[in-house]
């Protein structure tokens, strides 16, 4: 037992001898990752992935529809919009036990424009690059109708089962399914796991009653739409009218 004692003592006294570390001096080296680094690339790695890599090029860029006219990106209402929220909709309802009602998309998961003519698998990853998932809420009518009210503020997103009206700021009418929206009743809304958590400034989504997950990448359910309907088409018809 004394032997332990000391060797305890020792090891404490050595300790607080020890002085602690400090930093005196720091190198480093800046290694720019451009065009520079194709010289030392593994040519036995990137021969064994060539087929590989051809595979996954003629799969993104086999078309699997065609648009008709151009769908582009803007506020309040877009055709681009309309056609994400649209698919998004279609695809809850084939997939969800319950009814949906309405879908919600945001404007800052729209990456990018589409040209007219075929639409591939590379339109949709650029058009949504995120792994963002199909979950269908169940909320208030009262709080859609503050989702609405933040719609003003933002300047438009993307719906589809909902239109509403809005003048200088503030909100004139908002329906479902053509009727008024009930403060009391609960409605479903499609959307991502992202937005549901009251992101991209949709805090009522966050105040959801119930949440359906569906597991499946709104990306994939966008190219399984486009192969469905094969015309990729929609029109800016009003739903988004703010002014």
């Amino acid at each position: 037992m004394k032997k332990i004692v000391l060797l305890l003592l020792l090891a404490v006294g050595l300790m607080a001898c020890h002085r602690p570390l400090r930093v005196i001096e720091a190198t480093s080296e800046v290694i720019m990752i451009d065009s520079t680094l194709d010289m030392i690339q593994d040519s036995a790695y990137l021969q064994h992935i060539a087929p590989l890599q051809a595979e996954l090029e003629a799969a993104l860029n086999a078309p699997i529809g065609y648009a008709p006219d151009a769908l582009t990106v803007r506020k309040p209402e877009c055709n681009i919009l309309n056609w994400a929220s649209d698919a998004l909709l279609s695809m809850a309802r084939q997939l969800s036990p319950n009814h949906v009602d309405i879908a919600v998309v945001n404007i800052g998961g729209m990456r990018t424009d589409w040209a007219a003519g075929d639409i591939t698998r590379r339109h949709i990853f650029e058009l949504m690059p995120f792994d963002n998932e199909l979950v269908v809420l169940t909320m208030t009518g009262e709080d859609i109708l503050k989702l609405c009210h933040i719609f003003v503020e933002l300047g438009g997103e993307g719906v589809a089962g909902l239109r509403m009206k809005a003048r200088n700021g503030q909100l004139i009418s908002a329906s479902i399914g053509g009727k008024p929206i009930a403060p009391t009743a609960c409605y479903t809304v499609a959307t991502s796991d992202y937005l549901s958590q009251g992101n991209d400034g949709m805090t009522p989504l966050a105040q959801h009653i119930d949440v359906w997950r569906s597991e499946e990448k709104i990306r994939d359910l966008y190219i399984q739409y486009v192969q469905q309907v094969k015309t990729v088409q929609a029109i800016v018809d009003g739903r988004m009218d703010i002014q």
